[in-house]
């Protein structure tokens, strides 16, 4: 199910706060505990990271506020492949060096959180130039594709998928051999391609590419 963009957008931004702050770490550890049993904050109030905003609390637990209950399973399943995501790594800096961007958006991109990626991305790209800004334009397509493809844009997937891949071809990044990666774009837009409409269902995730790896 996709988020409706409040809750998309209120996650998108304590996962990338957890990536450099404990508070915010923590807050998503609970924010997933929360959403798969309404009590798990009976011992004691929200810590400060926790999106409370969204909630309402009762006598029978903490629940998303009515206009969102429904995408209650979907966020607290998204929260917790963010919290699994980042549990082993240590806190960064809060405007890390690009390096260490590509780390987090690794991981990011392993736990299937396309759009995150992207914004983790994104900074980067803006205030570089030359080869550096096509490859991260590549590597931020390629994300965006996927995550419109998780969420039933085929079309939209296919471009993206094609555009990254073009970017990538023969290319490096601080040492990140892109040409692997970007091969295997090219197979998942065929399949994209040759699954037509049905392949935001029918498309095998275990085929996509994992992020470029350090050299």
């Amino acid at each position: 199910m996709t988020l409706p963009l409040p809750l998309r957008n209120r996650l998108a931004d304590l996962i990338l706060d957890a990536l450099h702050d404990g508070d915010a770490r923590r807050g998503l550890e609970v924010l997933a505990a929360v959403c798969a049993d309404a009590h798990a904050l009976d011992a004691g109030g929200p810590p400060a990271g926790f999106p409370a905003e969204l909630f309402d609390r009762g006598p029978d637990g903490w629940h998303l506020k009515s206009a969102f209950r429904q995408h209650t399973s979907a966020l607290g399943e998204r929260a917790a492949r963010a919290a699994r995501a980042l549990a082993a790594r240590p806190l960064s800096a809060t405007n890390p060096p690009l390096d260490i961007a590509l780390e987090e958006a690794a991981a990011l991109f392993e736990a299937g959180l396309y759009f995150e990626v992207h914004e983790v991305l994104e900074p980067y790209w803006m205030r570089s130039d030359g080869s550096d800004r096509q490859t991260l334009q590549g590597l931020i397509q390629a994300a965006v594709g996927f995550q419109h493809l998780a969420n039933g844009n085929v079309e939209g997937a296919r471009a993206l998928l094609h555009e990254g891949a073009a970017k990538l071809i023969a290319q490096r990044l601080l040492g990140r051999d892109l040409d692997g990666f970007a091969r295997a774009l090219i197979r998942c837009e065929r399949e994209v391609v040759a699954l037509g409409a049905e392949a935001a269902r029918g498309f095998d995730w275990a085929a996509a590419p994992r992020f470029p790896p350090e050299a």
